[in-house]
């Protein structure tokens, strides 16, 4: 499948997900068996760990399509990009979606700063990028839209084997946003 194909099926996923028309195809147990034998996902999706944003069901795929990432506020840090280097290297996954959503805690407790503990903090200290390049004040939605932004570039100028195959043009990375009143997700 190719790139343009991968987008607009993730688009159509996504638009059956907001009718609450959800197909639910290749979540079998034949899918299953075919999987054994290993996984070529053209979709990498690092995504937010908030339970209310899961991306197989925003894009209605089934096993084996997505390659999913979960970490709070979606950030690359070295696992993240480990995790995707590998899906792009060895899985020739071809779309890295970078999925931000509406009302992202880890976003908010960026914003908020305040010592959180090493942990926290040093996860949030990750998003401090995305809130110096938007204006003072600006919402929590904004700085999540520019994080994820500034995450997809970021993938591409920190690992060789992503800005390789970026340059190459055998991917493709898309920042995109979640909606949770609507489910919708606009690719920004």
């Amino acid at each position: 499948m190719k790139i343009p194909q991968i987008i607009k099926r993730l688009k159509d996923g996504n638009k059956r997900f907001v009718a609450d028309k959800l197909e639910g195809k290749l979540q079998d147990s034949a899918r299953r068996k075919k999987l054994t034998t290993g996984q070529a996902p053209p979709t990498i999706v690092l995504s937010c760990a908030d339970s209310r944003v899961v991306p197989e069901l925003a894009f209605d795929t089934g096993l084996g399509e997505l390659f999913v990432l979960r970490v709070a506020g979606n950030i690359a840090n070295t696992s993240t990009v480990a995790s995707i280097e590998y899906a792009v290297a060895h899985c020739k996954s071809k779309v890295i979606v970078v999925l931000g959503h509406e009302s992202c805690g880890a976003v908010t407790a960026a914003i908020a700063g305040g010592d959180n503990g090493y942990n926290l903090n040093h996860l949030v200290s990750h998003i401090t990028p995305a809130i110096s390049a938007c204006r003072k004040g600006s919402s929590v939605n904004t700085v999540v839209k520019k994080n994820a932004q500034l995450v997809a570039k970021e993938l591409a100028s920190r690992s060789d084997i992503i800005g390789g195959a970026l340059k190459k043009k055998k991917i493709k990375i898309v920042p995109a946003y979640y909606s949770l009143k609507t489910g919708k997700v606009e690719f920004l």
